[in-house]
């Protein structure tokens, strides 16, 4: 596959119903919420995080950026990680003779070969190798930094949301030995959100793509990853999570993206934001989306779009069939499969 040679940029929408998104460590684990707008974040290091679980887990992929642990269940840090990519039993004799960048070197290349998350999302990984001329004591020291050509804002809901907090039974007590025995199950609380429909905007440069070696087949597998990844967290506070539209737009004019593509996409309800309960409780507009995309269709290759069936469109206040998107717009629409 070749390396990418166009801009495209990304829209991605999903929901999730009695559950928690994104966490805040610092918070208790709280959903995240603008205390100004009360509209739902989330990271993009979560979205992230979900593509490369889907990528190691289901496809195969290898990634840097995952939990490894020694022997003793020590968490690997950056320094061991990328020790892994010099484990060449070709190479070893002559690596004791090797000079600190031209190891440096060798990890670079073994990780953009072999790491499909640094070839979209980059990295900066520190460096810590034994040298000829540094054989006793700590090695020199480094680090690689690589500019990911696939970038994500933070994630928004696209209303106002509500929190609740849920108290619960655990399914043990808290304590129990012999000379503190208990009858009552532990109690757990947690915060949740009734509803929330979150809203990524993403950017695939291919200027940085050329550093990273970014193929169209990394991008088919990335897109792969935002849809299906969603669909597969399984844990308690993820479940439920729902891809609803992916829409990617590949533009034809060199260095050139129309940008805010997210701004462009409007909620409509009939009932209050945090009322909001369920996809179809709303429809979103997409009048201004539609109208810069057919002022722009010059400068656009064309768009790739995934919809779920059950989200309704609106267009200049009337209800749009999304299948007549190519036909509004005049840009070739070609739909999305894995």
């Amino acid at each position: 596959m070749s390396i990418i040679t166009n801009r495209s940029e990304i829209l991605f929408i999903y929901d999730i119903r009695d559950g928690n998104p994104n966490g805040d460590p610092l918070d208790e684990n709280k959903p995240r919420i603008d205390e100004e707008t009360r509209v739902n974040l989330v990271t993009d290091v979560r979205l992230k995080r979900t593509i490369r679980d889907y990528l190691h887990d289901f496809k195969g992929q290898e990634v840097f950026v995952r939990e490894i642990r020694d022997e003793d269940g020590y968490l690997q840090d950056g320094k061991t990680r990328a020790k892994d990519f010099l484990k060449d039993e070709k190479l070893q004799k002559e690596l004791e003779n090797m000079s600190f960048e031209e190891q440096r070197q060798i990890i670079a290349k073994n990780i953009l070969d072999r790491c499909i998350d640094v070839r979209l999302f980059g990295a900066t990984i520190p460096l810590e190798i034994k040298t000829k001329k540094k054989k006793e004591g700590q090695g020199e020291s480094g680090s690689l930094t690589f500019t990911g050509p696939v970038q994500f804002k933070m994630g928004r809901s696209l209303h106002r949301v509500v929190m609740k907090h849920i108290k619960g039974t655990g399914a043990f007590a808290d304590k129990y030995t012999e000379t503190s025995k208990k009858r009552q199950y532990t109690f757990r609380e947690e915060d949740i959100l009734p509803y929330s429909l979150i809203l990524f905007y993403g950017i695939i440069n291919e200027n940085a793509a050329r550093h990273t070696r970014l193929t169209d087949a990394d991008v088919s597998l990335l897109l792969e990853g935002i849809w299906n990844g969603t669909k597969s967290l399984i844990s308690r506070t993820k479940a439920g999570q729902t891809p609803r539209l992916l829409l990617k737009v590949n533009y034809s004019e060199e260095n050139y993206h129309i940008g805010d593509l997210d701004r462009m996409i409007k909620l409509v309800s009939e009932i209050p934001d945090e009322n909001i309960r369920d996809i179809e409780d709303v429809r979103l507009d997409i009048t201004t989306l539609i109208n810069k995309l057919k002022d722009k269709r010059d400068l656009i290759k064309d768009v790739e779009l995934l919809v779920d069936d059950r989200v309704k469109f609106v267009k200049d206040g009337e209800d749009f069939d999304i299948g007549r998107l190519g036909e509004t717009t005049g840009i070739p629409v070609r739909e999305i499969a894995f």
